[in-house]
């Protein structure tokens, strides 16, 4: 059994989705970040960083893993599934999965706080940060025209930069002209696995469309930025 520490997040959904995926009985502990509990002392055990999602396996002598690239890696590994052991597939995935970490999360990340949640427009930071975005899109798309999924097969790199992606809207970046990273989200979306992972630990509104859902994310967002 895994205990899974999350929030409704990209972050999270990674962790959720491969979980779901994979079939691993989990159990999901809600983090309310509103609230920094995520900085309390029990939670900082599990990860020292103070940030979601955190697992504690309780099949392997109560391991706690942290950061949702390493806690991919673990499950998967676990499983024997959704990462290949050949060498060359294998390093293929991890690439895929580490552009995402180095580049579309941070990079969409900062989108949002300065599209959305900064209470000053800066607008050469958006600009950058919604560019680079697409850049990044872009890149996703060339290789999308290749292979239906980013590996060699459907993988944890391919679940990692979808629960990015998927929230493009959110970060103000088009993928207006991407038919082959459009067509992938679909695929994505379409799997029944991502979408019980993408309500864990609880359902949000969809952030590009529910403007009133949008509002009340952007004022909690806020409220933790002036901390």
């Amino acid at each position: 059994m895994i205990d899974l520490y999350t929030a409704p997040t990209p972050n999270g959904w990674k962790v959720s989705v491969a979980l779901e995926e994979l079939g691993l009985p989990y159990t999901a502990h809600a983090v309310n970040l509103a609230k920094q509990e995520q900085k309390e002392p029990w939670f900082l055990k599990v990860n020292p960083n103070g940030r979601i999602p955190a697992i504690v396996d309780r099949d392997e002598g109560d391991l706690a893993v942290f950061e949702s690239g390493a806690i991919m890696i673990h499950v998967a590994e676990k499983t024997g599934r959704l990462l290949p052991t050949a060498r060359g597939p294998r390093a293929r995935v991890l690439s895929w999965l580490m552009f995402q970490m180095g580049g579309i999360g941070p990079m969409m990340g900062q989108a949002n706080v300065f599209f959305r949640y900064f209470p000053e427009k800066i607008q050469p930071a958006i600009d950058r940060y919604q560019n680079e975005s697409r850049r990044l899109f872009e890149v996703l798309d060339r290789r999308l025209a290749e292979n239906d999924w980013l590996g060699d097969e459907y993988s944890i790199a391919d679940i990692a930069n979808w629960c990015w992606v998927r929230t493009h809207k959110w970060s103000g970046v088009s993928i207006d002209g991407l038919a082959h990273l459009s067509g992938w989200l679909q695929r994505m979306a379409e799997r029944p696995a991502c979408q019980r992972g993408v309500k864990v630990p609880f359902e949000i509104p969809n952030l590009g469309e529910d403007a009133k859902g949008a509002e009340e994310m952007k004022k909690t967002a806020q409220s933790i930025l002036q901390r």
